[in-house]
């Protein structure tokens, strides 16, 4: 156990000073826009260079050039993210980041939390790719902004916005799997600028449609056809800004989708994926913003089993905001209350159906010379198990033009889930919080590259006690420390756009059990991507490249999974400024691999796609 850990710094060193040789000198003419304004690690806008925090950014242009069949293959391999999929298009995906669990990484819509309050996860499987804008990615703990959940980090989803006075958009694509996707927009400004007086709109539909692969291949419940997924989805937003100091803004984005699977209770299921949300913002002066904010989230599931209802399970989220940001000399302090009620409706009757979270946070931001700080405090206060307190320090040094060093400490908590709490025969009502101590190190280039090593320390981890009950339950018993390096990149070498990222995990259960030192299951303990792209006139051509290594598909580390390596190809043809013609071949090595234990993933497959969309 030792060599193993002893290999795992020595890799991570030699990874990192290689990194550091090579990276200023890829850096050179990088295309990266760190200019580009981010929310997602402060919940106030900086540009993506000012962050401390460790970010990832996918913009609409970068969703485009790559042509991923979901927002899964579009996260698949970037810094600190593994997945775990149920067999293909569609079928249930969870993500673990940094070796956290799934459940303890906070996914917004639009500022609105998603998510489950009965499984904890949120579906990202069901949220298209052609309704996304922009993706942010912030890794490690934000409970201290954000409350519950993001223990691991913050997944922020933005849907399509305007870019200019007028803008229509359509897509349309046929593939493997007798897939099918058809999308189509419009969107603009009425004076074509976010900054003066006036409105804004956006419009947009999408459907999907295949007939997906046979998603499970253990014989329990073994039934060896095709398991196919649907999904429509639309989102229709828009805003005014009355004068310099008032603007509002409202949005909806519902996806309402079928799902078949192989299961003996159930083997089918409708979903819905819905956020509505609205804001006001009121900025009197330079100094002073203040924003109000309202939405709701639902994540509903009717199941079936041959086509004759057998349950359902709807969660219900309302949420209200409201913040105050005031500026003072070169600092910015930041308040707020955040106010959230979940509620499930079920045929499964829960002892408790509905809980109220209330929570006051602050942060203040502030520079001295090359040095920046980001402090942040929050209370949390749940009507089921009490009140919670996390904090958070980032610090930052920009001992050169060129180089910035980071570190920070932040502390978070989860929330135990309905069905951990009440399920019939299950539930353990008497579960408290999950929380977590994280301190990392950091050095970031100017160019887009930067290093992350980090420890995560995780107390009263929920998992399955034997001992609890008749049959065994739920409860507060598991701790665990995830160790972890990541290197990420961003560049033009020699015509060629390139980004990268590696990620080396030692995620490690560290309670006192029989499963002590054994790796956190469904973790890949080495992962990767690089990207690359070129355009030669009118066409364009690109290759992705990810890899996983092993992993543990239970606690007791007896089923093993092994490593893989995809790659993708993709070519495009632009006729003209307007309409761009695109192939992708995914996988085209045909590798058989698995994410999680039984479940089959896609092989060979092709995608082809007409775009439509005008020059700005």
């Amino acid at each position: 156990m030792n060599s193993y850990r002893l290999s795992f710094r020595q890799s991570a060193l030699a990874a990192a000073l290689s990194f550091v040789i090579t990276a200023p000198a890829l850096a050179e003419g990088a295309a990266t826009d760190l200019d580009q304004v981010v929310v997602t690690a402060t919940r106030t806008a900086q540009t993506q260079d000012q962050t401390l925090a460790a970010i990832t950014v996918i913009d609409r242009s970068e969703i485009e050039r790559l042509q991923p069949n979901s927002l899964p293959d579009l996260l698949r391999g970037r810094a600190g993210i593994s997945l775990a999929n149920n067999g293909g298009p569609g079928k249930a995906t969870s993500l673990f980041l940094r070796g956290t669990e799934s459940d303890h990484v906070l996914v917004l819509v639009d500022g609105i939390k998603i998510g489950s309050a009965t499984s904890g996860g949120a579906s990202l499987q069901d949220i298209p790719v052609e309704q996304i804008e922009r993706v942010e990615i912030v890794r490690g703990p934000f409970s201290s902004l954000y409350g519950s959940e993001a223990l691991g980090g913050v997944i922020q989803i933005f849907t399509r916005q305007p870019q200019g006075a007028f803008a229509p958009t359509l897509s349309a694509g046929i593939g493997s799997y007798a897939s099918q996707r058809l999308a189509a927009g419009v969107a603009g400004r009425g004076n074509g600028s976010v900054d003066e007086r006036g409105g804004w709109y956006s419009v947009n539909l999408a459907h999907e449609n295949i007939d997906g692969i046979n998603a499970y291949r253990g014989t329990r419940n073994f039934d060896p056809d095709k398991d196919g997924y649907r999904n429509n989805s639309a989102t229709v937003q828009g805003g005014y800004r009355f004068s310099p100091q008032w603007d509002a803004e409202a949005r909806l984005f519902r996806a309402e989708g079928y799902n078949e699977y192989d299961g003996s209770l159930n083997n089918e299921a409708d979903t819905v994926q819905q956020v509505l949300g609205g804001r006001v913002r009121y900025t009197p002066s330079e100094r002073l913003k203040l924003t109000a904010s309202l939405g709701s989230s639902a994540d509903l599931s009717e199941n079936y089993l041959n086509g004759v209802y057998s349950s359902n399970f709807d969660t219900r989220r309302e949420l209200g905001s409201l913040q105050a940001d005031i500026g003072a000399g070169t600092g910015l302090l930041s308040f707020g209350y955040d106010w959230q009620r979940d509620e499930v409706d079920s045929n499964t009757r829960y002892a408790r159906d509905q809980r109220i979270n209330r929570g006051l946070f602050g942060q203040w931001q502030q520079s001295f010379g090359a040095q920046s700080l980001q402090a942040s405090l929050r209370r949390d206060d749940d009507s089921q198990f009490g009140g919670q307190t996390t904090g958070s320090v980032l610090w930052g040094w920009d001992f050169t033009d060129a180089l910035r060093l980071g570190a920070s400490y932040g502390s978070a908590f989860k929330a135990p889930t309905f069905n951990e709490l009440y399920f019939p025969g299950y539930g353990n009502p008497e579960l408290q919080p999950e929380t977590s101590k994280s301190f990392e190190l950091s050095l970031r280039g100017e160019h887009g590259w930067s290093l992350n090593a980090f420890d995560t320390r995780i107390d009263d981890m929920i998992a399955y006690d034997v001992t609890l009950g008749d049959f065994g339950g739920p409860n507060n018993i598991d701790r665990a420390r995830i160790q972890g390096f990541e290197a990420a990149a961003d560049t033009t070498l020699v015509g060629w756009d390139l980004r990268a990222s590696a990620t080396w995990l030692d995620p490690r259960n560290d309670g006192n059990d029989r499963n002590r030192d054994n790796i956190l299951p469904r973790r890949a303990r080495q992962s990767g991507r690089v990207d690359a792209d070129r355009r030669f006139g009118d066409f364009s051509i690109g290759a992705s490249v990810t890899g996983a290594g092993e992993r543990y598909d239970n606690l007791s580390n007896t089923t093993r999974l092994g490593g893989y390596g995809l790659t993708d190809l993709r070519v495009g043809y632009a006729f003209n400024t307007d309409w761009n013609l695109q192939l992708a071949a995914n996988n085209v090595f045909d590798k058989q691999y698995e994410t999680a234990a039984l479940y089959n993933q896609p092989g060979r497959n092709y995608l082809l796609t007409l775009r439509y969309r005008p020059a700005r």
